[in-house]
């Protein structure tokens, strides 16, 4: 479809979104129907679309290994449940009459393709959404660096990184009712100041890759829409901070 502004990109989510409540567990369906439809939407558009899904709605490998857990197995068990939301936004997605496929970083042959770099592609290339699942398959490293991993391998024009709020703020909007809204990042602030956007790993890897970052409300219908059109929605990081 012209107008366009990016034909590929990567969607990362929080899993901790499809619980919707703060603090919530498990998946709710209303929650998880509204993000599958906005995806819909994008596939609709005409972009070819990769999903990132975070686990935190069910098990967050840092929480577990704060209460003692080996770090490398609470990871996993993170990465595991990251397939089971990808499988849940499959499923609704498909009901929706998106074709989709879930590719796991680790082998679960039963419920998901393992991840192949030329397969995820070529689904792309023919009209799929492709959920990737189990972050990178390795423990250590979180859904945000898997997204911008993923990013580059497929090439993706953008990163979008939908969030709880309009974009990135200079203070905690939920705390402060001064807080600001930044429209414009450079990857190394965002690295000086430790600024949340993504996690340091993701960060640097987008800096030496030059993947522009987009961050942006979640659950604001049309978001997702609007930023495959090119409006200006959010935050946008960037190398130098402004659009190229």
């Amino acid at each position: 479809m012209s107008g366009l502004r990016y034909r590929r990109v990567m969607l990362k989510l929080s899993g901790e979104a499809l619980a919707g409540s703060e603090g919530g567990f498990g998946i709710d369906q209303p929650t998880l129907q509204v993000l599958a439809t906005e995806v819909a939407e994008a596939h609709a558009l005409g972009a070819e679309c990769g999903v990132v899904i975070g686990g935190g709605n069910i098990f967050r490998g840092l929480k577990g290994s704060a209460q003692g857990m080996d770090r490398a197995t609470a990871d996993y068990m993170g990465m595991l449940a990251t397939v089971i939301n990808s499988l849940a936004l499959q499923d609704t997605l498909e009901r929706l009459k998106v074709p989709t496929r879930v590719l796991s970083a680790l082998e679960i042959r039963q419920v998901a393709e393992p991840y192949i770099r030329r397969r995820a592609i070529r689904h792309l290339e023919k009209g799929r959404v492709v959920i990737f699942a189990a972050g990178t398959g390795n423990p250590f490293f979180s859904t945000d660096t898997a997204a911008a991993l993923r990013s580059m391998e497929i090439g993706a024009e953008l990163l979008c990184k939908a969030t709880k709020v309009e974009g990135v703020y200079d203070k905690d909007p939920a705390k402060h009712a001064d807080a600001v809204m930044l429209r414009r990042l450079t990857y190394d602030r965002c690295l000086s100041d430790r600024i949340g956007v993504m996690d340091s790993t993701a960060m640097a890897l987008a800096r030496e890759n030059k993947l522009p970052i987009r961050v942006f409300a979640l659950l604001k219908r049309g978001n997702i829409k609007r930023v495959l059109l090119g409006e200006d929605v959010g935050t946008l990081v960037t190398e130098t901070g402004q659009e190229s």
